[in-house]
């Protein structure tokens, strides 16, 4: 008779926990989904564009990549270019020999001709910014877009930075697809890429390999480099392209390979999203890259200088030279200095200065600590705003 009494309670308490684990799955499910976060630049102009950012991903790896490829590729651009070159007539016409016999016979005039070439870019932000690399564009007269879904656009040049490879381009057209910013800082050796691009203008195509490495500098590709390493196959036309993590997010722009045949080897390198994100930035904010700079030379500490110099081993860089009434002047820094830290942060060689100073804001005074015949010295000095290219 008890049980009885009991069993409509019974059932209450199944119907109950039935309906909040429903509502507990529900909830669940919403929240697995990907949210895209949203960086928002501001133009000149006063204009936002957006930027979609990743969120973070389990560690399970996809069956297919068929679904990051689909994600990205309408984002991944043709970029044709076409300049004009000046051909000089040849120097022997020049030759008194020559034109005692032909006089002027032969015309002398310099011609011009059109020289188009191919490269690759990605759309990154709904106002139709796109990141490619200088190289691709650098002399051009003309850059025409074309998008994947077979619309054409010409372009402008919002800036570039030979520095880091990297040039900003812009096309005016209505809904253009946009790529999702991944995270390149976080990168693993091991980790899966694809390449996207129009190798030798056969179309667009994935290509797929791996981080070989990261933070590759040292190649003479540019004058800042951390690139990553990939084995996925890069070839003429892809630079510019998109380097995609299993996700379809970018993480890098393709920027050049290690070749002895001029075709793939399974040495390519990219430009980190994040230093490519970074140096857009400025570019729209202040028209060109900005970074800090002391105005110095620098050179490396071998054994033989170490022990040339009475140095007790080979940390810190020397200073080669001094630019007159540059930061570095300004602040007491001479020629035959020994830098070994500059604020708290050791200092191992002269690329690796170069970048921290870059990377410090002009206008801000840091601490060098360094040996000056012998004797250790601290000199404060504030950061001055590094020249373009042009000013050098």
């Amino acid at each position: 008779m008890e049980i009885k009494k009991l069993l409509p309670y019974l059932a209450q308490g199944v119907i109950v926990g039935a309906a909040i684990g429903f509502v507990a799955l529900l909830l669940f499910r919403q929240d697995s989904q990907p949210q895209h976060a949203v960086t928002q630049l501001t133009e000149n102009g006063g204009e936002m564009s957006r930027l979609r950012e990743a969120p973070r991903h389990p560690d399970a790896a996809p069956a297919s990549y068929a679904d990051a490829v689909a994600a990205a590729t309408p984002a991944v651009v043709n970029v044709y270019t076409t300049k004009i070159v000046t051909q000089r007539p040849n120097p022997l016409l020049e030759d008194p020999f020559f034109r005692r016999f032909f006089g002027d016979v032969v015309p002398q005039v310099p011609r011009q001709r059109l020289e188009n070439s191919l490269g690759s870019g990605v759309v990154v932000s709904n106002n139709g910014y796109i990141l490619t690399n200088n190289h691709v564009i650098e002399g051009a007269d003309q850059i025409e877009i074309a998008l994947a879904d077979g619309r054409t656009a010409q372009a402008s040049v919002v800036g570039t930075d030979p520095d880091t490879d990297v040039a900003v381009l812009k096309i005016d057209l209505e809904n253009v697809p946009t790529i999702v910013l991944g995270g390149s800082d976080n990168l693993r050796i091991g980790d899966v890429v694809l390449a996207i691009g129009d190798p030798f203008g056969v179309g667009q195509t994935v290509t797929m390999g791996i981080v070989s490495a990261t933070g590759r500098s040292r190649l003479g590709i540019s004058t800042y480099e951390n690139f990553i390493q990939t084995d996925a196959a890069i070839n003429p036309g892809n630079s510019g392209g998109a380097l995609i993590n299993a996700y379809g997010e970018l993480i890098g722009i393709n920027t050049a390979i290690y070749s002895r045949s001029g075709g793939s080897q399974g040495i390519g390198f990219a430009i980190p999203v994040s230093l490519a994100k970074s140096v857009m930035t400025q570019i729209i904010d202040h028209g060109r890259a900005v970074r800090g700079w002391l105005g110095i030379e620098t050179q490396d500490i071998n054994p033989a200088l170490a022990e040339s110099f009475g140095l007790q081993d080979t940390r810190g860089i020397i200073v080669a030279g001094v630019l007159r009434g540059g930061p570095a002047d300004q602040s007491g820094l001479q020629p035959g200095d020994v830098i070994t830290d500059i604020d708290g942060k050791p200092v191992t060689d002269s690329r690796g200065m170069m970048n921290l100073i870059a990377q410090t804001k002009p206008g801000t005074v840091i601490e060098i600590r360094l040996t000056r015949n012998n004797s250790p010295s601290v000199v404060k000095a504030t950061v001055g705003d590094r020249p373009s290219p042009h000013e050098r």
